[in-house]
């Protein structure tokens, strides 16, 4: 029987860029971005998750997170529905601040790649609507804590 996930995700913000993953869908044929996250497991606040999922698939830990709210996303992938309820956080990251714009990095556990995308891409970026979440002044040009 098929099931309702929560799930987690973070938008890492910098220099007019956002770092998402990028995936492909061989159904479809359609190659798109993800914003980088995962299952929220019981017992676990959204934040909490959001914070192993960046330590899991990236190494790196998260300086803050922001929540910006919440998105119901039915979708189908790979020919199968899929249905998440999706919590999106704004998250800072030193360890993220200093990679480079044209830098890769490779999600550790399924290999996917993770890059700096413009904020203002045409391309398909899932869940719909979360960059318009991003209050992209304010993330952008905020002060650096030191």
């Amino acid at each position: 029987m098929p099931t309702i996930r929560n799930i987690a995700v973070g938008l890492p913000v910098k220099d007019g860029h956002v770092l998402l993953s990028e995936s492909f869908d061989a159904v479809r044929g359609l190659a798109f971005f993800r914003a980088v996250g995962g299952g929220i497991e019981f017992g676990e606040r959204a934040d909490q998750a959001l914070r192993r999922e960046f330590r899991e698939e990236l190494d790196v830990e998260l300086t803050e997170a922001e929540l910006l709210g919440v998105v119901e996303n039915l979708f189908e992938f790979e020919g199968r529905p899929g249905h998440e309820y999706v919590h999106v956080f704004a998250v800072r990251s030193d360890d993220l601040d200093a990679v480079p714009l044209d830098a890769e990095l490779v999600v550790l556990d399924e290999g996917s790649a993770v890059r700096w995308i413009p904020l203002d891409t045409t391309a398909a970026v899932f869940p719909e609507g979360v960059l318009t979440m991003l209050d992209r002044d304010r993330l952008d040009h905020r002060p650096r804590e030191a």
